[in-house]
């Protein structure tokens, strides 16, 4: 696992012993992401999220990865926010340190994770998550951080690429 993706979107517990019991309803989706609508039609809840600055461990873990990136300090930062959110399942449990690009990251016009918990709010769902699924928010969050952190190399890229390419002829570049 990479250095700066560790401390990303980890599942832990709000009481001090830090354990999660899922069969005592630990992970049941009930922080208000999702309710029925008309039809069945699954509409998107504000939930629960915290915003809050990057912990002095996670900014270390940011920057043992630096020199594997290829970034600095600052690079990274701006790919992934300056900031981040504790994204709540309930009242016991919530993932730490999503990076705030990450949380508002979309596709489509989606909140990718916000619309993946509206679906999976107990009453829609009918049971709790299972953990499998619940470490399915903590791969997603890293994935989609992996991806937003190859932003740099990806616009540099593309200027390369730009920067080379056939002037064809009567081209009024």
């Amino acid at each position: 696992m990479r250095h700066e993706l560790r401390p990303l979107g980890v599942l832990v517990s709000v009481s001090v012993d830090g354990q999660l019991d899922p069969s005592a309803g630990d992970l049941a989706v009930t922080a208000g992401w999702g309710h029925a609508g008309k039809g069945g039609v699954t509409m998107p809840g504000r939930g629960r999220v915290v915003e809050r600055p990057y912990t002095d461990a996670e900014l270390a873990a940011f920057r043992e990865g630096l020199a594997d990136l290829g970034l600095t300090y600052d690079q990274l930062t701006a790919c992934l926010g300056g900031a981040c959110y504790d994204i709540y399942l309930n009242d016991v449990a919530y993932w730490r340190c999503v990076p705030a690009r990450v949380w508002k990251y979309t596709i489509g016009g989606y909140q990718v994770m916000k619309k993946w918990l509206s679906y999976r709010e107990r009453p829609l769902l009918g049971r709790d998550l299972k953990p499998d699924e619940a470490r399915y928010v903590t791969e997603m969050t890293r994935r989609i951080a992996a991806i937003l952190l190859l932003e740099p190399a990806l616009d540099a890229n593309y200027e390369r690429v730009k920067a080379d390419t056939y002037a064809w002829p009567g081209d009024s570049r």
